[in-house]
C-alpha cells in the first residue's frame, strides 16, 4: 500500500514537471516567432492540427490544460483581440463605424454579441424586478403589462438555458473542445464557478414557474419567495459582465477564490456549531422530546443551531443562555409538547455559560481570524497573478461568444442552427477557408523555431 502511494506521488511529480517543461518550451517558441514574424505567430495560435491523436489549436490546447502563461502570452492575446473584434479595427470609434461599412462582421463579432446579450439581460432584470415587486398575486397581475413581464422572463430563460446546454456539450463551436468527449466537456463546464451560478439560476426559475402555476394558493407566498430568490441569483449572475473589464475582472476572480475559502471554513464551522448547539439545548431545555414535531419551521434543530451560529457574529444572546429570559414562554410540559410554536422556558445552568465563554474565545479569536488570514493569502496570490488570471478568463468569454447568440433572439435561429444545418452541431469542417499554403508555412515556421531552440538545426 505504501509503495503504491509512493509510486503515485512520484508519477504526479513527474507529470507536473513535464507540464511545466512543456509550457516553458511553448513560451520560448512563441517569443522567438513573435519577434521574427508577428502576424504569422499570432495566426498560428488558432491553426488546428492533429498531434498524438489530439485535434486542437495551440491556444485551445493551452486553455483546456490550464496553461495560464501560454494563454496570457502576447501572441495569444493579440489572437484573442482578432476574434473579439472579428478582425475589425480594435478601437471603439472605427469599430462602431464598421456597423455601416461592414455590418455582417460587426453584428457577428463576439464583442457586439456580448454587449447586446447583457443589454437584453439587464432588460430582463428590470422586467423581472417589476413583476416580483408588484404582480405575483395582487390585482395588478390582471394588467397585460404584468403578463408581458412574466412571459418575457420565461422566454429569456428558455433561450439562455439552451445556450448554456450548447456550451456544456460543446455543440456549434467552430473551434475549441471538439476532441473531448461529452463527459470531459461537461466536467470542464462544471469546473467554472459562473456556470454553476447560471445553473442555479435556471433551477430556481424553473421551480418558481412550477410553483407559480401548479401550486396556487391565496397568498402566493411560496411562489413569491421562489421568484425573489431566483431574481437574487440573477443579479449575482449579472456581475459576470465585469469579467471582461481589466480592473474589475481580477476583483471578481478574488471574490470567487475567497468563496472557496469560505466554503472550507463553513464545513469546519458546521460541526463546531452543531456540537456547541446540542450542548446548549441539552442543558437549557433538558429532555426535550418534540425535536421533529410540528411544521418544519418549528423543528428544534433551528433552535439548536440558532445561538452558536449567531454568536459567530458577536450576537451573544446571554439572556437566553443564562435562563433569565422567562418572557413569552411556558414551563407547562403539556402545552409546549402539544404546540411546538409555543416556546419552552429555558433553565439555568452555569456550565452553559462556561462552554459559551470557551466557544466564543475559540470561534471569534481563532476561526474568524483564520478566515481573515485565508482571505489575505488568497488576495495576495490573485493580486500577484491578476493579469494572467484575467487574460485566462477573458479567453473563456471570447471563446463562448464566438458562437453564442443573445437570448431570446436565439430562439428564432434554432431551426437554422439545428434543422437546416444539422451537421454543424458537434462536428468540425476540415475544409476551412484558410489558405493552406500559408497554414503550411506557419507550421514549418513553428517546427524550424522549435528545432533551433533544441540546437538541432
Amino acid at each position: 500500500m505504501s509503495k503504491n502511494k509512493y509510486y503515485q506521488m512520484n508519477l504526479r511529480t513527474i507529470q507536473m514537471h513535464s507540464i511545466r517543461l512543456f509550457e516553458q518550451r511553448c513560451i520560448s517558441i512563441m517569443d522567438i516567432m513573435f519577434e521574427e514574424d508577428t502576424r504569422n505567430a499570432i495566426d498560428l495560435m488558432d491553426d488546428e492540427a492533429t498531434i498524438w491523436g489530439i485535434h486542437s489549436s495551440p491556444l485551445t490546447f493551452a486553455y483546456e490544460n490550464f496553461m495560464y502563461d501560454v494563454v496570457a502570452h502576447t501572441c495569444s492575446q493579440k489572437n484573442m483581440n482578432k476574434q473579439w473584434y472579428n478582425t475589425l479595427a480594435p478601437d471603439l470609434k472605427p469599430f462602431m463605424m464598421s456597423a455601416i461599412s461592414k455590418p455582417k462582421l460587426f453584428f457577428t463579432a463576439p464583442l457586439t454579441k456580448y454587449v447586446f446579450n447583457y443589454m437584453m439581460f439587464f432588460t430582463m432584470l428590470v422586467m423581472y424586478s417589476a413583476f416580483v415587486l408588484t404582480s405575483i398575486s395582487t390585482k395588478y397581475y390582471v394588467l397585460d403589462i404584468a403578463r408581458v413581464f412574466e412571459y418575457y422572463v420565461y422566454f429569456w430563460g428558455a433561450g439562455d438555458f439552451i445556450e448554456e446546454l450548447i456550451s456544456c456539450f460543446g455543440c456549434l463551436e467552430t473551434r475549441g473542445r471538439s476532441h473531448r468527449n461529452y463527459w470531459s466537456r461537461m466536467k470542464r463546464y462544471l469546473y467554472d464557478f459562473w456556470n454553476l451560478v447560471d445553473l442555479l439560476s435556471y433551477a430556481l426559475l424553473i421551480a418558481a414557474l412550477f410553483v407559480r402555476h401548479f401550486y396556487i394558493d391565496e397568498t402566493f407566498t411560496i411562489a413569491r419567495r421562489m421568484f425573489a430568490l431566483s431574481l437574487l441569483v440573477m443579479y449575482l449572475r449579472f456581475l459576470e459582465v465585469f469579467l471582461i473589464h481589466r480592473k474589475m475582472g481580477p476583483t471578481l476572480i478574488m471574490i470567487k477564490e475567497m468563496l472557496k475559502d469560505l466554503l472550507g471554513f463553513l464545513i469546519l464551522a458546521v460541526f463546531v456549531v452543531l456540537g456547541v448547539g446540542i450542548y446548549y439545548h441539552a442543558n437549557i431545555w433538558p429532555d426535550h422530546q418534540t425535536i421533529w414535531n410540528g411544521d418544519w419551521t418549528n423543528w428544534r434543530i433551528w433552535t439548536i443551531i440558532y445561538y452558536p451560529y449567531w454568536q459567530l457574529y458577536a450576537e451573544l444572546n446571554l439572556e437566553s443562555l443564562d435562563g433569565s429570559d422567562q418572557s413569552d414562554c411556558t414551563n407547562i410540559t403539556s402545552i409546549w409538547e402539544a404546540d411546538p410554536s409555543i416556546n419552552r422556558c429555558p433553565q439555568e445552568d452555569w456550565t452553559v455559560q462556561a462552554v459559551a465563554a470557551i466557544y466564543l474565545l475559540f470561534s471569534n479569536l481563532l476561526l474568524v481570524n483564520l478566515v481573515i488570514a485565508m482571505f489575505s493569502y488568497t488576495f495576495e496570490r490573485v493580486q500577484e497573478n491578476s493579469e494572467k488570471l484575467w487574460r485566462f478568463e477573458r479567453y473563456t468569454v471570447i471563446n463562448d461568444y464566438d458562437w453564442r447568440i443573445p437570448s431570446p433572439i436565439n430562439l428564432i435561429f434554432l431551426p437554422y442552427r439545428f434543422i437546416v444545418r444539422p451537421g454543424i452541431c458537434c462536428l468540425k469542417d476540415d475544409n476551412d477557408s484558410k489558405d493552406h499554403l500559408i497554414k503550411k508555412y506557419r507550421q514549418n515556421f513553428q517546427e524550424v523555431t522549435a528545432l533551433r531552440i533544441l540546437d538541432k538545426l
